[in-house]
């Protein structure tokens, strides 16, 4: 979440940012905008050490903000929302383009081509999944959350969440810091399960469950063949963030 009044102060140099935002808001309300409808009250620290409500908003609030002030100092944002979009709506209309992109997105962060193909791979298997899902009775996003879940403890023994605990990750994507074996059997487990639902013709939530523990357990038992053979977990706390500089202290 982020401070509204924040924002307004940078973008703006109003010598009020607050009396600035409640003119704004004021205005945008007059004219039927959605965009206040993003904002909530939340208790933030101030100058003086006390907390006081504050309209705050999500990103996607924060920017929908941004598009209302006028500032030369928001335009670079604009610019950029509007570079963003663009370029989303040529993904949508040639997919291929959205494929080239996350490759070299993944290739600046310095992963591996080896690595970038398991990863490349496990997405179009995941998005095949998906769209079983929806097509069988999926259409929640609590219901992807819960069938994911299922399959991830089918294979690993533990949620995603629990998987991001043991790897230091917070809103990082779990995937990203998987390494090869990680994702070799997440592709395994989710793979399976929807050659389950296909094969079974499965339908509704509950029907899907049962698929997902068992694609899972499939990739789950592989899994644990191969931890007996190397004789160490598959399971890894290693990650792919960016490693910390030892700073060193002047005595």
């Amino acid at each position: 979440w982020f401070s509204v009044v924040d924002v307004c102060e940078v973008l703006t140099d109003s010598v009020d940012a607050g009396a600035y935002w409640r003119k704004l808001k004021q205005r945008l309300k007059e004219e039927g905008s959605e965009v206040v409808t993003f904002c909530h009250g939340l208790k933030l620290e101030s100058s003086d050490d006390k907390r006081y409500i504050t309209d705050c908003s999500n990103t996607e609030g924060i920017f929908r903000i941004i598009q209302s002030i006028p500032s030369p100092k928001a335009e670079p944002f604009k610019r950029w929302l509007a570079k963003v979009g663009y370029e989303r709506v040529q993904e949508i209309e040639n997919p291929e383009i959205a494929t080239k992109r996350t490759r070299m997105l993944y290739k600046l962060k310095g992963y591996s081509d080896d690595w970038i193909e398991k990863r490349m791979r496990g997405i179009a298997i995941r998005e095949e999944l998906t769209d079983e899902w929806q097509k069988r009775g999926a259409n929640e996003q609590k219901d992807y959350e819960i069938l994911t879940a299922e399959i991830s403890k089918a294979i690993f023994g533990i949620t995603p969440s629990e998987y991001k605990k043991v790897k230091g990750l917070k809103r990082e994507n779990l995937r990203d810091h998987m390494d090869d074996f990680e994702l070799i059997f997440t592709m395994l487990g989710e793979r399976s399960t929807t050659e389950i639902h296909k094969t079974e013709n499965s339908g509704g939530v509950s029907k899907l469950t049962q698929d997902a523990k068992r694609g899972g357990r499939i990739a789950g038992i592989a899994k644990e063949q191969l931890e007996k053979e190397i004789g160490r977990p598959v399971v890894s706390k290693n990650n792919f963030l960016p490693k910390k500089k030892n700073v060193k202290k002047l005595k």
